[in-house]
């Protein structure tokens, strides 16, 4: 009868290895020491880290719990990091708005594009060097002190990035929406890179638990690694994305509706703009409309004047009048265009060539009638937005009649106009049945059913596409200037976008990904990845204190059972020869992997052949995958290459 495993774990360690075959002392499975701060790598890295370059007295060479708390406030600052990089990166689709609401309050602009995200940047990159110096300097056992330049960086850090979530949250606050819509898009890509990330983590984890003494923050440390691991592989069970889907089943490319024109080729809401949108392929002109003090509707989205007109040199006295206070002759002395050459409204935008910068400068600030008859000539519909003057305006109650007079005046057919202002819509109706009548999320006439919907893309989560088809509605979502939002949108059947880049849009042919639903993995996986083997070597760290330590894994070995495997270890052994490791903790990392396999008694024989060979196979796929990350702490350790 062969000892059990419980038994055989109180064997002395010498006995264990004789038994295995294995010609290797116990001193050469433990973790080689440090040389210390003589090592030349060491001091570098550790110069990095806490700024000092002498050699460290013997008392500092333990890392402290102050050492570990500032670690954890260090590793919890790049994550924040990492995330508002994330946010940055969304916001941009909506980064615009920011910039006039900026100029609305200063009077001054500025595209914030590139200076948000350098800023971001800095911070991801400072907090993940310090990331990798601390990491590293854990592989070369040395001590984590940060110097108190980094400390006080590091708290600036998490109260910056803190106040911008703070003012996210006060000034934009639908912005969280927009993050809730970009995890549809971003959720498969991410859960590879955390899936990657507790990869490279694996390791520092296990050397860390087998040096904690203390069986408490043992367990603690386990639970939370088990608890992350375990989320990160059941998160595909949250993970809900419209182009997770069959090619086949991709629906039609949506329509393009330019936002204000084309405002990255041409001044908007201008002819020019019209024109642009015209070209690049979009089907619908957005804009806004406002009635003069004569009554004259013309085309302008902000309240005031300066931003898109040069009325500070025209009326200087007026620069904070409402811009319906204006005659519509006062109108047409302004300029609309030599702004947009002055400041371009969107990073990255192509500078104009020398014939569309010479109809830009001559650009001038349009009537709505004028508009009807270009975009006629020119196929297109026109969308807009209607808004009211101020309360004591010649037209303020009835701007929606003159603005109306002014479209059937217009000798253009009435489908050409989605009318989207919901202010008399009953009499409008009435007067025009032939204008589509498109609604907004704050609704309209409920007592029937609308054909047209313009929504904020912000909504998607809360729309049910296919429905709304079969109910013939037709969708439209605002403002899409991303190709990973208008690919999110697409595989979601949206049947048009409103858009700032409607050139770029129109060269888009197909979704930037597609994952078809038979590749998806599934959470099952988990119990035949390696983790689930480390997980329960680690485990066994806390059954006894006398479990052979091979680097960073305990072994469990009943000898009853070893000629059943050791072919299995040799062919570990073979296959892994290439990593360029020491034989000792080659061997080490073969049989803590397959370690968790001696459990099995004499008669799991068939069991054996049919579980260890794929296992050790998999053993040399992971050799292959974390072959340069072996070969660094190696080289790190010992202060040369192998």
């Amino acid at each position: 009868m062969g000892r059990s495993w419980r038994q055989w774990i109180c064997i002395l360690p010498e006995k264990r290895l004789d038994l295995l075959g294995v010609p290797l002392t116990l001193q050469a499975f433990t973790m080689a020491e440090s040389p210390g701060c003589c090592s030349v790598w060491a001091r570098c890295l550790h110069c990095l880290y806490s700024c000092h370059w002498r050699k460290c007295p013997r008392e500092r060479m333990q890392t402290s719990k102050c050492d570990c708390i500032w670690f954890g406030l260090l590793f919890l600052t790049f994550l924040l990091s990492l995330g508002w990089l994330y946010i940055g990166l969304v916001l941009l689709n909506d980064l615009h708005n920011f910039n006039e609401f900026l100029f609305r309050r200063w009077g001054h602009w500025m595209d914030w594009s590139l200076a948000f995200l350098l800023v971001i940047s800095l911070l991801v990159t400072y907090a993940s060097l310090l990331l990798v110096l601390a990491l590293l300097l854990r592989l070369c056992r040395q001590p984590l002190h940060l110097h108190s330049l980094h400390k006080v960086l590091l708290l600036l850090i998490m109260l910056l990035v803190a106040a911008g979530l703070v003012g996210l949250d006060i000034q934009w606050e639908q912005e969280w929406h927009s993050l809730r819509v970009s995890l549809q898009a971003t959720a498969p890509f991410l859960h590879i890179g955390a899936a990657a990330g507790i990869t490279l983590l694996a390791w520092p984890v296990a050397d860390t638990f087998y040096r904690i003494h203390r069986r408490g923050p043992k367990i603690l440390l386990l639970l939370l690694f088990f608890g992350v691991v375990l989320v990160i592989y059941l998160a595909p069970l949250c993970i809900s994305s419209p182009c997770i889907m069959e090619p086949s089943d991709l629906p039609p490319k949506p329509g393009l509706v330019g936002h204000r024109g084309a405002p990255m080729l041409a001044p908007e809401n201008t002819l020019m703009s019209l024109r642009k949108t015209a070209e690049c392929g979009a089907t619908v002109f957005e804009t806004d409309v406002m009635v003069s003090s004569d009554g004259v509707p013309f085309l302008m989205h902000d309240e005031h004047l300066s931003r898109t007109t040069n009325v500070a040199s025209v009326f200087p006295t007026r620069i904070t009048a409402h811009s319906s206070d204006f005659s519509w002759a006062e109108l047409k002395r302004l300029n609309a265009g030599s702004w947009f050459l002055e400041r371009r409204p969107f990073w990255g935008a192509k500078p104009l060539a020398g014939p569309d910068q010479k109809e830009a400068e001559n650009q001038t600030v349009p009537a709505l009638e004028e508009l009807l008859e270009e975009a006629a000539a020119l196929n297109l519909s026109i969308m807009f937005d209607l808004r009211r003057p101020p309360q004591n305006h010649t037209y303020y109650d009835t701007f929606v009649i003159q603005t109306l007079e002014t479209v059937l005046n217009a000798r253009v057919p009435q489908t050409m106009v989605f009318w989207l202002p919901d202010e008399d819509r009953a009499n409008v109706q009435r007067r025009a049945p032939g204008m589509r009548q498109i609604y907004g999320h704050q609704g309209g006439n409920r007592t029937e059913r609308p054909q047209f919907l313009n929504l904020p893309y912000q909504d998607l989560p809360l729309l049910d596409i296919k429905a709304l088809h079969k109910d013939n509605v037709s969708v439209n979502l605002f403002v899409v200037n991303k190709p990973w939002l208008f690919s999110l949108l697409w595989c979601a059947g949206v049947d048009s976008v409103t858009t700032n880049d409607c050139q770029l849009l129109q060269q888009m042919h197909y979704p930037i990904w597609l994952i078809v639903r038979a590749l998806g993995l599934s959470p099952l996986l988990f119990f035949s990845h390696p983790w689930f083997s480390l997980i329960l070597s680690l485990s066994s760290l806390l059954i006894s204190p006398d479990i052979l330590p091979l680097g960073p894994f305990p072994i469990f070995t009943d000898p009853s059972n070893l000629p059943n495997h050791m072919g299995h270890y040799q062919f570990c052994l073979h296959h892994a020869a290439f990593v360029d490791l020491p034989p000792p903790k080659v061997s080490a990392l073969c049989l803590s992997f397959l370690g968790p396999y001696f459990l099995q008694g004499p008669g799991d024989e068939a069991a054996s052949d049919s579980h260890m060979l794929p296992r050790a196979e998999g053993l040399f796929s992971s050799f292959e995958i974390l072959r340069p990350f072996l070969i660094l702490s190696n080289w790190l350790e010992h202060g040369k290459s192998t």
